[in-house]
Order: C-alpha cells, then structure tokens, then sequence
C-alpha cells in the first residue's frame, strides 16, 4: 500500500458506496479521497465499520469490537506477515469505527477453503470434516496446503480467532493471501475456532517461530507496540496473549482441536 492511500485511509474523507449485508455488525464499502477532492482525484478503496453498528455479545463488552481489529492488525503488522489489511481507528459518517484497506481478489479455482465432493477434493489439498449437503451426498471441507494459509492459522493462534470461516480468508490480486474479521478475537479465555485445522499435530516453522518471539519481545516490553495495545485491549488479555506466544515457544507444534465446536458456524 502506497504512503497516499495509508493517508487517506487515516484522514481522507469517506463516502459510502454500498453495504455489505450478509456481515454481522454494519459494514460499509467507502471511497477514501483527499477532504474537498474532486471527482476523478486519487481515492483509496476502504471498509468502514462503525462502533455503534455492533451488535452485543454475550461474552465481549459492548464497543470493543473495533479496538480488536486494529489490535490484530498491529501484532499481524509487528510479526512483518502482512495478512491483515492496513487498519486503522477513525471517526466516520456513522461515528468512529475502523477504516479497513479493500482487498482486491482473484477469482481462483479451486478456492483455498471449500467444500467438495468426497471424490472431488484436489491433490493436496487437507480434509477437515465430512458431511452431507442438503440433498444428501456425502461432501467434504477442505483446505490446500498452501504455506500461506498455514502462517495464517498460526496467527490464528496468536489471535485467539474463533471466527476463521472460508469467507474470511482473501487471496488478493497481488499475490498475497489476506485475513479479514478480527473483531471477536484477542479474548483471554481460550476461543480458537478455524476451519484452517489440517495442520494439527505438525511441527509449526523455525522461521515462524522466531517471528512470534520477536513479536513476544514487543507485546511486553514498554514501546509503541505495547502502548496501543494497552489500550485496546484488557490487562488479562495482554497477559492472555503473551502466554499463548509463549505457550508457542514452548510446544511449538499446531493443535488438534478441543472439545466442543471446533469451527465457526457458518463456516463461510
């Protein structure tokens, strides 16, 4: 993302092209452009999502949602994997939310995360559940084995993310792989639900690892870092994320899933 469009994420002025209505919380496509621009002057392609447009939950306070995603963009940002589009705190038409870059996607086939056939499933690609579609016929949940969806379940891990469907994992035209809906995530109680488990019980990566140390050495030492997740988030889920880096370092291996639900519902 070039320096103008990040200055017009933070600052520029937004106008609503549409909403997103299959999203939980109210979700808003804007254009980001210079105050007073033109038609036709630079803009930046965005996602708006306003505090008062969340819905309550249960188990996170009322308001926190967008602290959230900015917090997992800034520990995504901090770790250098890039997997959480440019986020950034901002007052908007509906009042303050986040500001999101909008990420560009190709239309890839087979897609990353899916369900196939059980005698459709691409090589290489790893099985998660099987089930029955509404017909009847035996269907499977499937994910490749990409190397970046896999650093993508292990911020996953970091994240505490129990929000992982298929919908939320974008291969962007430029080659990356982006995550998107952190806004449930960073709970301090244990949450993990992802449909990204065909890893579990293999080795997590040396070069992974050393990341999430150097990410560990920043979350608890005074610094940037440290002052804005303070923050966003609660003491116990400060210490909550620390001791799952932690936790990493000391079993660096991918989990196998818990008892009780193990993916989000839907799961795209």
């Amino acid at each position: 993302m070039t320096e103008l469009e990040a200055d017009l994420l933070l600052s520029g002025e937004l106008t609503i092209r549409g909403r997103i209505t299959t999203a939980s919380n109210a979700t808003f496509v804007c254009d980001a452009t210079p105050p007073g621009d033109d038609a036709g002057g630079p803009s930046a392609g965005c996602v708006y999502k306003p505090v008062r447009g969340e819905q309550p939950l249960w188990d996170f306070p009322d308001g926190t949602l967008a602290g959230r995603e900015r917090a997992s963009y800034l520990l995504c940002d901090a770790l250098g994997w890039g997997m959480v589009p440019t986020t950034v705190l901002r007052d908007g038409p509906y009042g303050p939310g986040i500001v999101q870059r909008w990420i560009d996607t190709t239309d890839e086939t087979p897609e990353l995360v899916d369900v196939f056939a059980v005698d459709a499933v691409p090589a290489g690609y790893l099985p998660i559940f099987a089930a029955q579609d509404g017909r009847g016929n035996d269907v499977l949940l499937a994910h490749a084995d990409d190397p970046r969806l896999r650093r993508m379940a292990v911020l996953d891990l970091v994240l505490n993310n129990p929000d992982r469907k298929g919908g939320h994992v974008l291969p962007g035209t430029d080659g990356r792989l982006y995550g998107v809906d952190h806004g449930i995530c960073l709970h301090a109680d244990p949450k993990l639900r992802t449909v990204l488990w065909g890893w579990a019980g293999r080795d997590i990566e040396p070069s992974l690892l050393v990341d999430l140390a150097g990410l560990a050495e920043k979350v608890g030492r005074p610094g940037p870092l440290a002052e804005e997740l303070d923050e966003l988030l609660t003491i116990a889920e400060v210490e909550a994320l620390l001791g799952r880096l932690q936790d990493l370092q000391d079993h660096p291996v991918m989990p196998h899933p818990g008892h009780g639900r193990m993916i989000p519902w839907p799961p795209f």
